[in-house]
């Protein structure tokens, strides 16, 4: 008997504009609205269909996700004409799983960064046998069911929480929303990171319910805090303090304004045996108040949220950054260590650094920047898209 042949998949085509074509074919993952042909056809389709791009001439490029509404128009994928199904997200999450084996030995860290894991759009958080996701574009978001299937395949993902509530969602004309799409937790979940056991609720904790990307500075400021001092600012469930007090800090307060934060952090400084003092404060005033009462700290440590959301907010935000180094500066103990974040990726390092070394100016403070430091390598970051490496640190010894 002789058997039909299936057809040869085809994709709707999105055609480029006369030699627009040139920085996808030199690498760049991404296509703008302005570089492609927004005829009606291209404009009728769905936001996050699957297309496959070709250049003016018609020859095929690539496979990407698209929506005709946004300035990032396309998203590559993979080849021309490539299935985007369970199997193809399971063959990136083997490529991505394969790597974090390699740099960590318990499962828990960013196992899917977007762009860099081949999966643009998409943040995978893996809590041992929970993992959340973060569909942040249509197309992620259309295919929210086939990851979480491929999550248990690959991973052995007992529970799969979607967490739709990033501000990035708006721009590709999603909805908020948080569900479980295989299995349940029945509350916070472990994670485990330098020595230490901490607790995130998946399911209404920030981002995620963890910051995976802060791991190498919890590491290296716990390396300066032995017989200190320190102050912990937005400490959330308990970052830099857990493992401040565990590597022997005399003494360790953590400062955050939400109090469901601060409870899973006194429920990790049990489980980890680290003795630690939290308290509820808005930061700002609380370090107005220290200030007037001249209290200071040998290590002082602040990673705030996002100063900068947008880039219309960057002036705003550096004046933030500045203001908040100014103060910690003003409570840091002569010869003590000051650590500054910033989340924000329309924050250049650069002006970033700038804002925090006129906020030590201002407390007419001086010091010497000993690290400059990014997120830890289970956020890679797409050779074409040095922007996304939104997060970046400084920490300065101050006269």
């Amino acid at each position: 008997m002789v058997r039909a042949m299936s057809a040869p998949l085809k994709h709707p085509r999105l055609k480029f504009r006369p030699s627009a074509h040139r920085r996808l074919k030199s690498g760049h993952p991404w296509v703008y609205s302005n570089e492609v042909e927004m005829d009606p056809a291209a404009k009728a389709l769905a936001p996050g269909s699957v297309v496959t791009i070709t250049d003016a001439g018609g020859q095929t490029l690539a496979t990407a996700h698209f929506n005709p509404r946004t300035l990032i128009a396309a998203r590559v994928l993979g080849p021309p004409d490539t299935a985007i199904d369970q199997a193809f997200v399971a063959g990136k999450l083997r490529a991505a799983l394969s790597l974090r084996e390699r740099l960590f030995d318990k499962p828990y860290y960013r196992l899917i960064h977007a762009e860099a894991d081949g999966l643009p759009g998409l943040i995978v958080d893996r809590f041992n046998d929970v993992c959340v996701i973060q569909p942040n574009t249509a197309g992620m978001q259309a295919l929210a069911e086939t990851i979480a299937a491929a999550l248990s395949e690959v991973a052995g993902a007992r529970a799969v929480i979607l967490r739709g509530d990033s501000g990035s969602r708006t721009l590709e004309g999603l909805e908020d929303e948080t569900r479980t799409l295989v299995g349940s937790i029945d509350g916070p979940v472990k994670v485990e990171e330098n020595g230490c056991t901490y607790f995130a609720d998946l399911q209404s904790g920030q981002k995620t319910g963890w910051f995976f990307d802060q791991r190498d500075n919890h590491a290296f400021m716990a390396s300066l805090c032995k017989g200190s001092a320190v102050l912990d600012l937005y400490t959330q469930t308990g970052g830099f303090a857990l493992p401040a007090a565990k590597a022997g800090a005399a003494s360790v307060l953590g400062v955050d304004s939400s109090q469901p934060a601060l409870d899973l952090a006194v429920k990790g400084a049990a489980a980890t045996g680290a003795k630690v003092a939290f308290e509820r404060a808005e930061v700002f005033p609380f370090l107005d108040a220290a200030l007037t009462a001249k209290k200071t700290w040998d290590v002082v440590i602040a990673d705030p949220p996002a100063f900068v959301k947008s880039k219309k907010d960057l002036k705003a935000g550096l004046q933030g950054y500045r203001k908040l180094a100014r103060l910690c500066a003003s409570v840091t103990a002569p010869g003590g260590f000051l650590f500054v974040a910033s989340c924000s990726h329309n924050a250049p390092l650069d002006e970033f650094t700038n804002a925090v070394a006129r906020g030590l100016e201002d407390a007419s403070r001086t010091g010497r920047i000993i690290r400059t430091a990014g997120a830890a390598p289970d956020h890679p970051v797409h050779p074409h898209l040095p922007e996304s490496a939104y997060l970046k640190a400084v920490v300065l010894q101050l006269n």
